[in-house]
């Protein structure tokens, strides 16, 4: 079991701001990275308490308000803990666009900053991690629907992997990063390139922002994690996850919006529209989960010298607390 910060000791280092190291140029952003059901939330919060900090999401699902079991949001308890930023920022039929994200990441950030807190950027989505630490010119080319749709119906003619391959000889940089099966990014890079002439690589130029970043990875062995992500899907529906998905479609939001069509939600539809049975449901969401574990790895790899890899079950909290004061 992870250690956590507890008792008197706790309590005056979660109310103590953070002071950068003597002569550092830079102000520190920590970011904490990993796959789904790792420990990324316990360790920031533990982190963020020992070194007076606040918390910004980097997670596309829990933007949207009422998902709240399906994208395991931090709970009212641990948000009472810490604040967190960047949970809830729009309607299930809203779209927040990558470009959107980053400016409402960096904005929290020099809040928390202005503040005198330490700011950590936590989630498992590489995307928005990357367009954050990186500084990425996101292209401002505007959604095509029309265009969206020929290549949706490309899809249902040839299959992902030929819209892939499509992809991948106007933008093979592009496809190399892309997984066939996210269709959703794939289109949405083929629409740059077709909209602007250039591919979506040339178009997103990186800008490092001021800060001065140290990156934690949680990760575990990838058997325990298994087990953890069973157990967690297991908790959702104990939670309540079935009635979740369904006041959502009784609100009127449709099963094809992005924010339906996540992990969790996407099966429990398919059992409320009676396609599956609950179990099959289940199945299908601890197999997606497991994939998906492997594309989080395709953006935060375990062999990156970048990033300080840390199992909570090996490491305390506290001993990545002191990790953490020696390289800010």
């Amino acid at each position: 079991m992870m250690q956590t910060v507890r008792g008197n000791e706790g309590a005056a280092d979660a109310g103590r701001c953070y002071q950068p190291a003597p002569g550092s140029d830079l102000p520190p952003l920590v970011v904490i990275v990993g796959p789904t059901a790792a420990g990324k939330t316990a360790l920031s919060i533990d982190l963020a308490e020992a070194l007076g900090g606040e918390i910004i999401s980097a997670d596309s699902r829990q933007i949207y308000r009422s998902l709240d079991i399906g994208t395991a949001k931090a709970t009212a308890q641990e948000r009472a803990r810490i604040p967190h930023h960047l949970l809830d920022v729009v309607a299930p039929d809203q779209v927040l666009t990558l470009a959107e994200y980053q400016q409402l990441a960096y904005a929290a950030i020099a809040d928390i900053r202005a503040r005198g807190r330490l700011p950590f950027l936590v989630g498992g989505t590489g995307q928005y991690v990357q367009a954050v630490v990186e500084g990425w010119s996101i292209p401002t080319v505007a959604p095509q629907p029309e265009l969206r749709a020929e290549l949706e119906a490309e899809v249902a003619g040839h299959g992902a992997a030929a819209l892939h391959a499509r992809l991948a000889g106007l933008d093979p940089a592009a496809a190399a990063r892309i997984d066939y099966r996210n269709i959703r990014r794939v289109i949405r890079a083929l629409e740059v390139c077709l909209v602007a002439g250039r591919p979506i690589t040339e178009i997103q130029r990186k800008n490092p922002p001021p800060y001065r970043m140290t990156q934690i990875g949680v990760t575990r062995p990838r058997p325990e994690l298994y087990g953890r992500i069973d157990a967690r899907v297991d908790r959702m529906i104990a939670e309540g996850l079935v009635a979740e998905v369904r006041r959502l479609s009784d609100a009127g939001y449709d099963w094809e919006l992005p924010a339906m069509t996540g992990l969790g939600y996407r099966q429990i539809g398919l059992y409320l529209r009676g396609e599956v049975s609950l179990d099959e449901a289940i199945a299908l969401i601890k197999k997606g989960t497991r994939r998906f574990v492997q594309q989080q790895y395709n953006w935060f790899r375990l062999e990156d010298p970048g990033i300080l890899w840390v199992d909570p079950a090996q490491m305390t909290a506290d001993a990545v607390a002191g990790a953490l004061r020696g390289r800010l």
